[in-house]
């Protein structure tokens, strides 16, 4: 799987950073961790604007937390991806079956410095 993937985005630009927080048991983690590629990874890459996707897991307690931040190059990007509600959680049709919460909500903010990553490797 792919953990992170960057496209630069004009010199100077605002990029918006786009956080979603979910937890699932331990023992689903792994297959969790595969839907979220094929799912919201993919979602998010297929829209025009998206600047990249970071996906973190930790676990803890017999649960696993995922934390899942999209960049986006503009709000009108985040909308074509999430829809005029864009602060709502984008989920997707087997998320029930892993996740513990259905969060409501994601939180958005502006990135005030970014690193340009390249070359790292995938799982």
């Amino acid at each position: 799987m792919q953990i992170v993937e960057w496209v630069q985005v004009e010199e100077g630009g605002k990029m918006i950073a786009r956080q979603w927080v979910g937890e699932t048991r331990e023992s689903d983690a792994e297959a969790y961790a595969k839907y979220l590629d094929e799912t919201g990874v993919r979602h998010c890459k297929g829209v025009p604007g998206n600047c990249g996707v970071l996906l973190m897991k930790r676990v803890y307690d017999d649960k696993a937390q995922f934390v899942f931040i999209s960049f986006w190059d503009s709000l009108a990007a985040i909308q074509a991806f999430a829809g005029p509600e864009y602060e709502k959680a984008v989920y997707y049709p087997e998320d029930h079956k892993f996740l513990l919460a259905m969060e409501p909500r994601v939180t958005h903010y502006e990135v005030e410095h970014r690193l340009q990553l390249q070359g790292l490797a995938s799982k």
